[in-house]
């Protein structure tokens, strides 16, 4: 499976390297400048399973794609109004900003079974592998 990020950092990884050798600078400067949740990706036999790292938010503000070889997972933070007329905000520094994030997958990924859950502040994918490649190596014999 080629799990690559497409269009995610106009600047691809020699920015983030760079900013990755400022300590302090590089977490708070590089990921609020692009807004892209933090991703593990881990693979088992039976597929992929990434794991974006999301705290605070709803699942339903949650938009996950699968089309033309690419896995595209989105956010989108509606609106949200005071309680009542008499609550007023001294400070707020909770920030839920949208993010747009697609991978590229290849044709070993069973597309129509890819499923996704949020738990404890993550969001988890799994894309299954199709049968054929689970399968893996089989021995040859020679006659």
């Amino acid at each position: 499976m080629t799990l690559v990020k497409v269009n995610n950092r106009p600047f691809g990884n020699l920015f983030g390297d760079f900013l990755n050798e400022f300590p302090g600078v590089a977490r708070s400067f590089g990921q609020d400048a692009f807004q892209f949740p933090e991703t593990n990706i881990h693979e088992s036999p039976d597929g992929y399973h990434l794991e974006l790292n999301v705290p605070g938010r709803s699942r339903e503000d949650f938009k996950i794609q699968v089309e033309h070889g690419l896995l595209t997972i989105s956010f989108e933070k509606k609106e949200e109004t005071p309680a009542a007329e008499n609550y007023k905000t001294i400070r707020r520094e909770f920030s839920y900003k949208s993010f747009k994030r697609s991978f590229s997958i290849d044709n070993t990924i069973d597309t129509n079974g890819v499923q996704a859950k949020y738990e404890n502040g993550l969001l988890k994918l799994l894309l299954p592998k199709k049968e054929e490649v689970k399968q893996g190596a089989r021995q040859v014999n020679i006659d």
